[in-house]
């Protein structure tokens, strides 16, 4: 008798009025998804916050931030609230900063997102590196919003945020179902494991100025590039 293995999903297809089972292994999947994401352009961003002091490490010019490029940063609602979210790879020490910033009652944002624009592609390598750069921020131009947090100069634009709640580990979904990571266990299997963050916009910082066309930095098939306009000049039609 066949029994799926973990890795297999089973699920239940109906062709012409009769079911057919149909096991799909979860690496096929994942292959396949990757394959299809590839094609799609994906937002840059980098998100800064202030580093947990349990995470430093030893440099020759210590900062008290910390930051990491993002791939997977999405708006998910406007109304009634601002929300984005976004995911890191655990163990990392932005995920532990930022569980560090969400336990701190003193802070009213937790960090700043970075929407990176055309020429910045070797920031976004910068804060994606951190054995070759230990210290993104020595010689990298940037301000801070009233909680001092650092703004990236020259970026598309900007926006603190405050965690709604804490992350939600990806690798265990009974602890999804039950509505939080309190009991999540351990990642210990192969391959990476991520958590996942949502957080409230809470002020814009930083707005792209009228008509300086300035142009986002996107990351597609496994390189950046930026966007240009449609060659198609059939109109789009009104959403409704």
């Amino acid at each position: 008798m066949f029994r799926p293995s973990c890795s297999t999903v089973l699920r239940r297809w109906k062709v012409h009025g009769t079911a057919r089972r149909i096991f799909t292994d979860t690496e096929v999947v994942r292959d396949e998804l990757r394959s299809i994401l590839r094609e799609t352009a994906q937002p840059v961003a980098v998100v800064t916050s202030f580093m947990d002091p349990a995470t430093q490490q030893p440099t020759e010019h210590p900062s008290r931030f910390h930051g990491a490029t993002l791939s997977s940063f999405s708006s998910i609602s406007m109304d009634p609230h601002p929300l984005v979210a976004f995911s890191l790879r655990i163990p990392s020490r932005m995920a532990t900063s930022l569980t560090s910033a969400h336990t701190s009652t003193g802070l009213y944002s937790h960090m700043v997102i970075n929407i990176l624009s055309e020429h910045q592609a070797p920031t976004a390598q910068r804060f994606s590196r951190a054995d070759l750069y230990p210290e993104p921020f020595v010689s990298l131009p940037y301000s801070l919003t009233e909680e001092g947090l650092p703004i990236l100069d020259g970026a598309v634009g900007a926006m603190s945020c405050r965690l709604v709640a804490a992350s939600w580990p990806l690798h265990n979904l009974e602890s999804l179902k039950s509505g939080g990571n309190e009991d999540a266990s351990e990642w210990k299997g192969e391959g990476v494991a991520s958590e996942l963050f949502i957080a409230q916009v809470i002020r814009v910082e930083r707005m792209p100025a009228s008509g300086s066309g300035v142009r986002p930095l996107l990351y597609h098939r496994r390189g950046y590039v930026t966007t240009s306009p449609s060659q198609d000049t059939t109109p789009l039609a009104v959403l409704r």
